[in-house]
């Protein structure tokens, strides 16, 4: 573990790593099969490479797949522009199916779930990280941009001459994706009714961080990696409702 490195410099986005890996840790075989389905440019996937297991990312975007296979050498990290659905045609099934901030994007993510549910071992384990719909990051930030954006007001203008100025690209560290709209804002009862609805069941919930991805903490927080660790404590010390995102582990009911 110590020749373990993180591609992820926000500390939020390395404790939901550390809270995979920990969810896949023996509950899977050494070189397990994992599905990493949206997977963006690929980090997840490569991060858990490192840790012996058989990885397949899997996104529907061309752009991001590119990304992802140009920074990867591993032999036990290969990527796919395919969508899901279309994968579990081939009948393939995984002991860890890892859905890390996807759901959020996805008009009907019910139609994802079914397909996960299919290509999920029967003792396999699924891994769904999700912003928190009323957490404080949605709440403060990503609800009013895209309310000013949809009602092309002044607010929204002046915001992406400030976006510009500040070098705001659209992308992520984790996709290259040109569309990453949030249109699903998850509560905990969400949750609990969509995986039971799909028949799954949630045996594990951890937090993300509370205040740093708010503006204007973010502006210092971004540049303090301590203030990004305390935040993280922080959210690990209050109610569940207050993190900015949900990590859970899904279990097959039957």
């Amino acid at each position: 573990m110590a020749n373990i490195t993180y591609e992820y410099d926000r500390m939020a986005d390395r404790k939901r790593l550390d809270f995979i890996t920990d969810a896949l840790h023996n509950t899977i075989p050494e070189n397990g099969t994992i599905l990493d389905v949206g997977c963006g440019n690929g980090i997840i996937s490569r991060h858990l490479g490192q840790l012996g297991y058989n990885v397949l990312g899997i996104d529907v975007s061309e752009k991001a797949i590119g990304v992802a296979r140009s920074l990867t050498s591993r032999p036990n990290v290969r990527f796919e522009a395919i969508s899901a659905e279309k994968l579990v045609a081939a009948g393939n099934t995984y002991d860890a199916v890892i859905c890390s901030e996807v759901l959020e994007h996805l008009d009907q993510p019910s139609l994802l779930l079914k397909v996960l549910y299919q290509s999920l071992k029967p003792t396999g384990r699924l891994v769904v990280t999700v912003p928190n719909g009323n957490g404080p990051r949605e709440a403060l930030v990503t609800k009013p941009v895209l309310r000013m954006r949809n009602n092309n007001t002044w607010r929204w203008r002046a915001l992406l001459r400030i976006k510009k100025i500040l070098g705001y690209k659209g992308t992520t560290v984790q996709s290259a994706a040109d569309n990453l709209d949030h249109v699903q804002f998850f509560t905990k009862n969400d949750l609990e009714q969509l995986s039971a609805a799909h028949n799954f069941r949630i045996v594990k919930y951890g937090k993300a961080n509370f205040l740093a991805d708010v503006f204007p903490f973010s502006l210092v927080a971004n540049r303090v990696k301590f203030l990004q660790q305390l935040d993280c404590k922080l959210a690990d010390a209050l109610p569940l409702q207050c993190t900015t995102g949900f990590f859970t582990i899904w279990v097959k009911e039957r």
